[in-house]
């Protein structure tokens, strides 16, 4: 099973992705880390999502770029979050990707779903605001805006959530 969810900052996508992997599987959970630690903002949301699996029996791994080197115990299953700090890391982290972000993110995509019995890829809708940015903003916006869209097309199931309310794209069954 392979499962996009998407949504706002402070959406609930998090809770709502998590509890897909508990209904999914009581076996090995794997959850893949890609937001890199700068600042105090980013450990608060690193101490927040910690806390939130703390009894969901999570293995967590740190995986910044390099998601199709990726080893994984086969029949896992995976919690990626998120698509949007691995892109982010892939373009602009030194050993990263760059140019071939998206190749390289979506053979990593491939690459877990062909590995995992499960995978659930968080990833944000960052497109909604109607902005003009910087071009390398601008870069980084379409790099997402691919990925995500290659990723839902071969997802099982995708979902939006707002407000906490997770509402059904594509496949599943009716929440």
């Amino acid at each position: 099973m392979f499962i996009v969810i998407t949504g706002g900052s402070g959406s609930g996508k998090s809770a709502f992705a998590e509890e897909q992997i508990l209904r999914l599987s009581s076996d090995q959970r794997i959850y893949i880390a890609t937001m890199m630690c700068f600042d105090e903002e980013s450990k608060r949301r690193i101490a927040r999502h910690r806390q939130m699996r703390k009894e969901k029996h999570f293995e967590t791994i740190e995986c910044y770029t390099g998601l199709e080197k990726l080893q994984l115990p086969e029949g896992a299953t995976v919690l990626l979050e998120c698509m949007s700090n691995l892109t982010a890391n892939e373009m602009y982290d030194p050993s990263g990707a760059g140019e071939q972000t998206v190749e390289r993110i979506l053979e990593g995509v491939c690459h877990l779903r062909d590995t995992a019995k499960h995978v659930c890829v968080v990833t944000n809708e960052v497109f909604s605001d109607g902005q003009m940015y910087d071009p390398d903003t601008m870069r980084y916006l379409a790099y997402l805006g691919k990925i995500n869209c290659e990723m839902a097309k071969i997802a099982d199931e995708v979902y939006e959530v707002v407000y906490g309310i997770a509402l059904r794209k594509k496949g599943g069954e009716k929440l």
